[in-house]
Parts: structure tokens; sequence; C-alpha cells
């Protein structure tokens, strides 16, 4: 598993790569025992951000209604992140074994004894999944502790915050045990005393400043160090930046070379149409929220932002407009990362970081009053609700909505890429799939991430074509996995054309099946007045057998009557699929990876129903109609 994790990932490297790479091991190698310890790292100025401090202390009563049960939480032992709860007596603790525990198995990752890069968390998969062990690390309870701390006073929240830190402190000197082990971790955990040190001040005794202090000089230095490049350049690199960006404008000595890269690598991963370059909103979400969080210190600090960065993410929040009030698709993978929060899930996350970016800019956008829009501002008007067909180039995706037999219709179709640079590690194989909604609810929905470093097949089968709403053969994928964050062969998708005359349609293909199986795939949907006609095609051979699949949100029951499969949710008939023949198999939680699952959250499975065609397909055209149906009218009967 190691050597082929090796081999795969100097495949995905250019020459460029592999030389920063050699470089980066000798500077790992430098930095053992010379970097290390406390004692290296002065404490510097006391981060202050007034601006951010304001805006929480003007938080009005439901918000500090919420921070106050937020903290509540935290000071009572819970704390619930990825679809696990860590152990109440160990979160009320906080002791040294904390930052080293894994909630789901219970063991104890490598802790100070350990140099960081000694630790092998990507491929001992014998210890759990490094994500959970992370999460905690990332300090993020220091949020609603200090916010509330600010707002009322509480002498507990303040104690609890010092507790905190005293104890992270203690347990995870430079550069020891797996606090240290990923700069993107290092980044939001820095963020997170930025923000508590911020609200909190000089009500901070001496030794909390000086412990605070000293983790952010650490955490600055280890970032400048070891920055994620090349082919590990996606969000990483930002959240790398926004960390150095952050933690220099909190001192008043803004790094200018940080700031430049945030910006450009910013203008990289949201592209110009305002998609993100990593094919997942949430992703998306994550990278400009930490970006729009440096944007508004450095607007604080009289140094804004250029212009092209806030039309960048003016783009984004206009992109996620296009979702409606309903949650974004779950498209690539999502592991709920979040900058600022109050620990509690977040279904609709870009819809949030969509309104926050309206609020900054002081332009239309979502009627939303959380936690974030409390620090960025809210929107000063509503955005206007969009109808009809878009598709975003750019990043490769069309979004229509509409009203189909008295719904609303929302219809994403995806024809964009893999993912983003050579490794496309957070994609997901499903080149011209589609989601639907009725309602503002799911109904035909991308099957989400699950689990990652140990998701075993679970992690393969969450990113695989077969579990996605489109095309297979031989339930295989269109593009070849080399990894759980890695794909040696990737299909190339393309919208080849569109239009809205007699009704929307748009016609895409890819090649993933090409290399193996000599066809090209080619998708045509129709949208037409009361139904949508969704066409498959195989182009460069005779006919073969292959398969379409659509897989159900979860909660909903399909029932089937021949060629036709009729979706309920309760009494509620949603949906009718009609196939051209009765070659249907419907699956909901079987104990197999294709038996229907979806994960709605990480660290979560939860079975549903998936139902898959299976038929002959070639160049002559298979149509599969999806008919939404007319809502029953309530009974005036008593």
């Amino acid at each position: 598993m190691k050597l082929g994790w090796y081999i795969n990932r100097l495949r995905s490297m250019e020459p460029a790569e592999m030389a920063h790479r050699v470089l980066e091991a000798a500077r790992t190698r430098r930095s053992r025992g010379r970097h290390e310890g406390w004692d290296r790292y002065a404490a510097g100025a006391l981060p202050t951000l007034p601006g951010f401090r304001d805006a929480v202390l003007g938080a009005e009563a439901p918000l500090r209604a919420a921070i106050a049960e937020a903290a509540a939480g935290v000071i009572a032992g819970r704390f619930e992140a990825l679809g696990r709860r860590w152990p109440d007596e160990q979160v009320r603790g906080f002791p040294a074994a904390l930052w080293r525990l894994d909630p789901v198995t219970g063991g104890q990752w490598p802790g100070p004894e350990t140099y960081t890069h000694d630790i092998d968390f990507r491929h001992d998969g014998s210890r759990g999944d490094i994500k959970y062990v992370w999460e905690i690390n990332r300090l993020q309870p220091l949020m609603p502790l200090a916010a509330h701390a600010a707002l009322t006073g509480d002498a507990e929240a303040l104690a609890t915050v010092e507790r905190i830190i005293a104890s992270w402190y203690d347990a995870n000197p430079p550069f020891r045990g797996v606090g240290w082990a990923s700069g993107i971790e290092v980044a939001l955990r820095a963020i997170s005393l930025v923000f508590a040190a911020a609200l909190l001040g000089e009500r901070l005794s001496p030794a909390t400043r000086e412990q605070l202090g000293r983790i952010l000089t650490a955490s600055a230095f280890w970032l400048a160090r070891f920055p994620s490049l090349h082919s590990s350049a996606n969000n990483h690199r930002i959240a790398e930046l926004s960390g150095l960006t952050l933690i220099g404008l909190s001192r008043g000595d803004e790094p200018l070379a940080a700031r430049a890269a945030l910006i450009a690598e910013t203008l990289q991963q949201i592209l110009p149409d305002g998609t993100g370059a990593e094919q997942t909103p949430t992703y998306a979400a994550f990278t400009a929220e930490m970006a729009l969080l440096c944007a508004l210190a450095a607007r604080e600090a009289g140094r804004p932002f250029p212009p092209e960065f806030d039309q960048r993410l003016e783009k984004f929040a206009e992109f996620i407009g296009w979702f409606g009030e309903g949650p974004a698709p779950a498209l690539g993978d999502d592991d709920e990362g979040r900058v600022l929060t109050l620990l509690q899930p977040e279904p609709h996350y870009p819809r949030s970081v969509s309104a926050a970016i309206a609020g900054y800019l002081r332009v239309p956008g979502p009627q939303v009053s959380d936690f974030r829009t409390l620090v960025f501002g809210t929107a000063p008007r509503p955005a206007p609700r969009h109808s009809g067909l878009t598709t975003f180039a750019d990043g490769g995706l069309s979004v229509w909505h509409g009203r189909q037999n008295g719904r609303d219709a929302r219809l994403t179709f995806d024809h964009g890429p893999l993912g983003y640079l050579s490794i496309a590690a957070h994609g997901h194989a499903d080149a011209l799939s589609l989601t639907l909604s009725l309602d503002g609810e799911p109904v035909l929905v991308d099957p989400g991430t699950y689990l990652y470093g140990s998701g075993g097949e679970w992690r393969r089968w969450f990113r695989s074509t077969p579990a996605h709403n489109t095309l297979n053969l031989d339930g295989s994928s269109q593009s070849s996995m080399s990894g759980p964050f890695n794909w040696s062969e990737k299909a190339q998708a393309r919208l080849e054309e569109s239009g809205t005359s007699p009704h929307p349609w748009l016609r895409a293909t890819h090649d993933g099946y090409r290399r193996r199986f000599g066809r090209v795939v080619q998708r045509t949907l129709e949208i037409e007045p009361g139904k949508i006609a969704v066409t498959d095609q195989l182009l460069g051979g005779p006919p073969r057998p292959a398969e379409l699949v659509f897989q159900l949100a979860q909660g909903l029951v399909a029932t089937s009557a021949g060629k036709s499969v009729t979706v309920s949710r309760g009494a509620d008939r949603l949906l009718r699929l009609d196939f051209p023949t009765d070659t249907i198999t419907l699956s909901t939680g079987e104990d197999r990876v294709d038996g229907g699952w979806v994960s709605p959250r990480f660290g979560e499975k939860l079975p549903a129903t998936r139902l898959c065609w299976h038929g002959e397909i070639g160049e002559g055209a298979v149509t599969c109609w999806l008919v939404p149906l007319m809502a029953a009218r309530p009974s005036n009967s008593a």
C-alpha cells in the first residue's frame, strides 16, 4: 500500500514538484531537534482585531442565546463533529490525552514523544481516521467560549478558554505529535486562537497570553517552512496562507508575500464563473470563508484586498445562489470544514458563506442571520430568485430551476472535470451525473463522502461512478482511482451544445470508457413541460450492456410496477421514473457497498434506495423519463 501510494504520487508529479519534494524532505530532516520546543518561539504581540470584537458585541438576542448554548455545551464536555461525539469526561477536563484521542476507536495517536513527520497518518489505519483527531485539535471550541465570555463576562467560559490553551500547549510542543502533522490543521488552529485573542484581549491571563503567542509564532514558522505546493496546493494552501496572513494582520505586521499568494490562490481556486476548482461546492465555500476572513481583517487594517478579489467572491456567492434555499448538492468531497463556527451541523453551509460574502460586500444575497454573518455582516436586501437554465462553463455545471406539475424543481447536470490539479484529490467519478430537488427537498442525490483515510472499500464506493446518477459500464468507474486522494486516469467531460428552444436542453459527453471499452458516453437532458427526458448513448461501436443509476435521498420509498418506479415521501408521491424496459433493481441498505447508501454527513452512512436499470445501450438512444407528480390536495373532510 505504502509503496504503491508513492509510485502513484510520483506518476502525478512534474519535475518541478519532484525537486520540491526532495528539498522538503531535506528541510524535514534539518528541523528535527533544531526547531523543536517552545523556548525557540517568542510570544510576540497579542493579536488584536477590534472590528471582530465589535461585531460580536453587537449580537442580538437570538444569536446571543445560540452562542451561550454552544459555550455551555463545551463547558459541560460536549463536542460533536464529523458524525461522532467525543467522551464528555475527556472534553470536560481537557487532559493531555484528549489531543491524541480517536473517539471512534478509543485509541491514541502518537504524542510529544514522536517527531511529527515520523507519524504515518496516510497508511497506518490501525489507529483510525486521523480526521477525527485533527478536528478537536483545531481548537474551534474556543470560538463560542470566547464570544460568550466577551458578551457576558462569564468567568467559567473565560477559565475554560484558558484551560484549553494551557492543556494544548503542554501536550503539543513544537513540532511533536499529530497536532503539527498537517499545515491546514496548524492554520485553522491559529485562526481559532487569533479569534479568541481578538475577543478577549487583556482579559486573558499573562500566562495564557504567552502560551497563545508562542503557539502562533511557532505556527507561522511551520506554515512558511512547509507549504503545500504543486499537486497538494488545493484548499490546504488557502488555509496555510490564510493562517499566515491573519496572524500577521492581527499583530500589526501583515506578511505581504502571504497576502499576495493568498489573493492569487483564491483567484485560482474560485473560477471566473464562481464555481470551485475542486469541483465541490462545500470545499469552495470553505476556501471562500478562509479568504474572506483575511479580507475583512485587511480592510479593517486599512489595506483592503484588490477589487478583483471581491469580484471573484461575489461570483461565488452568485453561483451558490442558483441552488436556492434548499441545500447545495453534495458534489465531490465534503469533510464539514468550517472557519467560524458554533460547533453545530450546518446543512446550508455554502448558503451561509454566500450570505457572509453579500454582507461583507454590501450586495444582495440570502437573508441569513448566524454566527458567520454576525462577523461579516448581513446582505442589505434579498437576491433575486433564479429561474430557467444557466451554465457555469468554467466549472462544468448546469443548473435549471422551474415548475414541473405544480412543484418547484431544481436540476443540476455535471459536465465538468474530475477535480483540481494532477491528483484531483476531492473529485468524484461523477461525469454526466444529475441531481433533482422538488419543493426544496432532495430527491435524486449525490451519495456524499462518508470517510477519508479509514474508509477502505467505502471510500472507493462513494467516489465511484456506479454510486452516482449516471451511466456505468461493467460496474466500473469512468476514472481510475490510485489511492483515496488520487486518480491515475481521468475522464474528460464537456458540454457539446445546449439551448432553450423549444424547451431547455443540454448535451454532453465524456471519454472515460474510451480506452477500456472503445466508447464515448453521451447524455442529453431535455426539460419538457411536466417531464424531463434523460437520454443516453454509447458512441463508437455496437450496443453493450450498461447500467443507469438513480440514487434516492434518505427516507424516500420506491415502488416498482413494470417499467416504472414511483418515489414517495410518506403519503406524498413525488416522482415517477419511466424506463425503456422492466429490468430494474432496487436496493436499500443491503449488506454490501452497492446496496443503497447515502452519507448526509462525514462519518455517517444511511440506507437509501438505489435504482439501477440494466440494458443494452449503443448509438441508438435509450431514454428514461423523470416525471414530477402533482402534490395531493389536502382533504377538506373533518
